[in-house]
């Protein structure tokens, strides 16, 4: 590929044309919205497929148990009637059914930005960034460790673009910061550049009540105010095959215990850590995801939960995990259908193997989004920068993600459907008559600018003129974007009390260690 070269700007297209203007320079995005999915789902499962899913997944909970590796957990499930051998425990369907059934099917999500509030659940989907790689990649510098610099870079970037509702996990890993007080840092610069909901990494007691305290002050909150509703959330994952470790158990009971949501996703690879067939490893996940939706339920009932699918499978050949793949297209659809037959939000992801942004991370991506658009899930993680299974996160990737993530937003605008008087525009067609074109006509005049989708980054001359303008391929022009966009970032406004106050509990925090680490 050619050395990058500036993008052409683009006008936005749908309802954004007017307002995106006014909110964004670099590029004309679409405005900030909560995205609602009025399709009917992908529903790959008749009836008795779900009762056979479901009965498989009570199967698992009743005869072979899941494995708490915290004995608080054990402790509460003993209580609560469960037969516990060792750290394995074994859960009566009825049981589970019943705690599952408190749970809330919609909740809110508030940040320190009331205007940026998020609801899970329904028909509403919401989009985050790529959370936890241990290495960047850009197209100057390769592919490194994570380092602190590209994490701020890749938080400037969630930020930015409206079609990202909220900010996960790290979307690098900082490693040049040490990780006793990693979370403090990544935290503050995270509260301070952007406005949407952030996250917690259930990673010992420490850091998930330090990151809930930063939440707290960053909002302006009482303690009361904080716990009386849903200020950010944690994702946990279990230890696929039938395994809740310590640390994610912990922090999940934290903050159920003070209402704040807790995302359940399993990580079943089918063919390594869950049975090579969907159904059995779909069961799996539902058993694993279940087990831990029913203890939190049993701690707090009716605390914020949802369950998230990570089910894909390996490559048989080498034994490395596959994304966007037929199979994980299929598991996230038949996980979504599941979800509704609980009752619960829905969290999906978007995934690639690739490991350049390239076709095949495009494509792989793009199935993985639009399966999470099938299955009707509520929000979708890692849905922006996501490369080579989650080891490296790239901001030319980032950007590239984003417009797939702005036509799937602008698909669901319902006048795309529309079909009124004027939507099927009979005196157009009159007046056109054979043989004629609309571009001229009254019709078109009055809509153009804003009658379809606009992108930002693709390019829709034909070969000749796109080589006369230097051949620029979409990487590239997606590597410009990213660093026009860097240079006009402005912080979102924050008090500078609040600011001052945030500083000063990490600074007191770092004085004090941190969390404890062994090295």
């Amino acid at each position: 590929m050619a050395e990058a070269k500036p993008p052409r700007r683009r006008r936005a297209g749908g309802r954004a044309a007017g307002t995106a203007r006014a909110t964004a320079h670099v590029i004309d995005q679409q405005p900030w919205r909560l995205p609602r999915n009025n399709d009917r789902p992908t529903e790959p499962l008749e009836a008795d497929g779900v009762q056979a899913l479901h009965r498989g997944a009570m199967r698992i909970l009743s005869e072979i148990g899941i494995e708490f590796l915290n004995d608080e957990a054990v402790g509460y499930l003993r209580d609560a009637g469960c037969k516990v051998e060792g750290q394995n425990v074994f859960f009566d369907p009825e049981f589970v059914e019943e705690m599952v059934a408190k749970a809330p099917e919609t909740f809110t999500i508030t940040p320190r930005n009331p205007e940026r509030k998020l609801i899970m659940g329904g028909d509403y989907m919401v989009f985050g960034n790529v959370s936890s790689p241990p290495n960047a990649w850009d197209m100057e510098r390769g592919k490194r460790p994570g380092d602190m610099e590209s994490y701020v870079e890749f938080i400037k970037l969630t930020q930015y673009f409206n079609c990202i509702h909220f900010a996960g996990g790290y979307p690098v890993e900082p490693i040049d910061v040490h990780a006793s007080v990693r979370h403090l840092d990544c935290l503050y610069e995270k509260l301070t550049l952007t406005d949407k909901v952030a996250h917690a990494y259930s990673l010992g007691a420490e850091r998930v009540d330090d990151v809930m305290e930063m939440v707290r002050i960053a909002g302006g909150l009482t303690d009361a105010e904080f716990d009386a509703s849903p200020r950010m959330y944690t994702n946990i994952n279990s230890v696929s095959p039938l395994k809740h470790d310590f640390p994610m158990l912990d922090g999940a009971m934290r903050l159920a215990r003070r209402g704040q949501p807790v995302v359940v996703t399993p990580f079943t690879l089918a063919g390594a850590m869950a049975p090579v067939t969907l159904a059995g490893a779909v069961s799996l996940s539902l058993a694993e995801g279940l087990a831990a939706i029913a203890l939190l339920q049993w701690i707090a009932p009716g605390c914020p939960v949802a369950i998230g699918t990570f089910t894909s499978n390996v490559d048989m050949k080498s034994g490395a995990p596959a994304f966007g793949t037929p199979e994980y297209m299929r598991a996230t659809q038949m996980t979504g259908q599941m979800a509704r037959f609980y009752g619960l939000p829905m969290r999906a992801s978007g995934v690639c193997a690739a490991n350049v942004p390239d076709g095949q991370a495009m494509w792989e991506t793009s199935n993985s989004l639009w399966s999470g658009v099938q299955a009707g899930a509520n929000m979708i993680y890692h849905a922006a920068g996501w490369l080579e299974g989650g080891l490296i996160a790239s901001p030319e990737k980032f950007v590239m993600d984003c417009e797939v993530i702005q036509q799937i937003q602008r698909y669901f605008e319902p006048q795309m459907t529309g079909v009124s008087e004027d939507d099927l525009g009979f005196d157009a067609i009159k007046e056109v008559g054979p043989g004629g074109h609309y571009f001229g006509c009254q019709h078109t005049q009055d809509r153009y600018q804003e009658a379809f989708y606009g992108p930002f980054l693709s390019d829709w001359r034909n070969f000749e003129a796109w080589r006369l303008d230097g051949a620029v391929w979409t990487a590239e022009r997606a590597h410009k974007t990213y660093k026009e966009i860097l240079g006009e970032f402005e912080a979102p406004p924050m008090d500078v009390a609040i600011k001052d106050e945030l500083a000063d509990f990490v600074a007191r925090r770092k004085s004090e260690g941190g969390a404890p680490t062994d090295f």
